[in-house]
């Protein structure tokens, strides 16, 4: 029984495509070792392909893919579905992906899969995969708060009916405007996702051989190489603006510096920092990159790795925020990062 089990975000704006993902992945062969959380059976249409059907709401496909409604919460159908795999009353998986509703916020799934005891030991966050129509997606964001924030938070954006007739000038504005709102977060369209459906699910992650590529792909970096400096902003009429950027320090940063700006930062703006993603280096442990990643006020427990990655030595830090501009996250730290502020809490120690 292998953990940490990974497990994806499945989210969208209403009418963007998500059954339509979801229902190829559970015909998919490829899939035969996963279990997918989904809202409603009927909104997949997969009667036709299900083999084995329960009181408990559990059906395994042709495929071996097992899936199964939301029951009261996501937490609570997780929970379930991890405590019948360890009894042995489902067949073992090794991936779960969840569907969210059009509407949901995805930080509190993020937040929970974070903080949660037993998830924090049973499974990892595999990444956010986000679906936005390509002919109605401007309209949502200017009109929906939510299709914002499931952008701002998603590692992977899925552009779909873009094999029907559309402006290619619209697809462009549209990818502009999400730009904006998220720089990182790489484009997929339908072609591709049906060329290479676990290709799909496949989220860049770090570990101690990683290089260079691997950590510019899990930053974003490889998708937005200018963009680095810059900070991205969307003006949205029912909320604040969103900005996306970096910060890159040359130098290593106080350990004790660096916690006691980000417990000011999440204290005083945590809501309104939608995502940070970060590789850190440290005074006292230089040579060993520390990476982090949060959704608004709740953060991952840090992960060490025991080397940097060849041609990369700076702290780099990827901010999303609501409302939030890069001066003021500079403000932040070069308030708690400068010497005096380091000469006194070393003094403290």
């Amino acid at each position: 029984m292998t953990y940490p089990i990974p497990v994806t975000i499945l989210t969208g704006f209403l009418g963007s495509g998500k059954s339509t993902i979801l229902s190829a992945v559970l015909k998919s062969d490829a899939f035969s070792n996963a279990a997918v959380i989904v809202n409603e059976f009927g909104d997949v249409g997969l009667d036709d392909f299900m083999v084995v059907h329960s009181e408990e709401q559990i059906v395994e496909m042709t495929t071996g893919c097992l899936c199964c409604t939301i029951r009261g919460d996501i937490t609570q159908s997780l929970l379930d579905l991890l405590e019948k795999r360890k009894s042995g009353a489902i067949k073992p998986f090794d991936h779960v992906i969840i569907e969210t509703t059009g509407l949901a916020d995805p930080a509190p799934v993020l937040h929970t899969l974070a903080t949660h005891p037993q998830f924090m030991i049973q499974t990892r966050i595999n990444g956010t995969l986000v679906t936005l129509d390509g002919i109605n997606g401007l309209h949502t964001l200017d009109q929906y708060d939510e299709c914002v924030k499931q952008l701002a938070l998603a590692d992977r954006i899925v552009l779909t009916k873009t094999d029907l007739e559309i402006d290619p000038a619209a697809v462009h504005d549209l990818k502009v405007k999400v730009r904006d709102i998220n720089a990182h977060a790489p484009f997929v369209e339908k072609a591709q996702v049906l060329e290479d459906l676990p290709g799909l699910f496949s989220f860049a992650q770090l570990d101690q051989d990683v290089k260079r590529a691997d950590l510019e792909k899990w930053l974003g970096q490889d998708q937005h190489e200018h963009h680095h400096h810059h900070d991205h902003n969307h003006n949205h009429d029912h909320g604040k603006t969103i900005h996306s950027f970096s910060l890159t320090f040359e130098e290593p940063v106080s350990q004790q510096a660096f916690v006691l700006s980000m417990r000011m930062l999440l204290g005083n703006q945590g809501e309104n920092l939608l995502r940070i993603k970060g590789i850190i280096r440290l005074a006292h442990e230089p040579e060993r990159p520390y990476i982090i990643h949060g959704v608004q006020h709740v953060f991952h427990e840090p992960a060490v790795l025991d080397h940097w990655p060849e041609g990369v030595s700076d702290t780099t830090l990827v901010f999303i925020t609501r409302g939030i501009t890069k001066e003021t996250i500079e403000t932040y730290f070069k308030t708690w990062l400068n010497p005096e502020h380091v000469d006194m809490l070393e003094a403290l120690e």
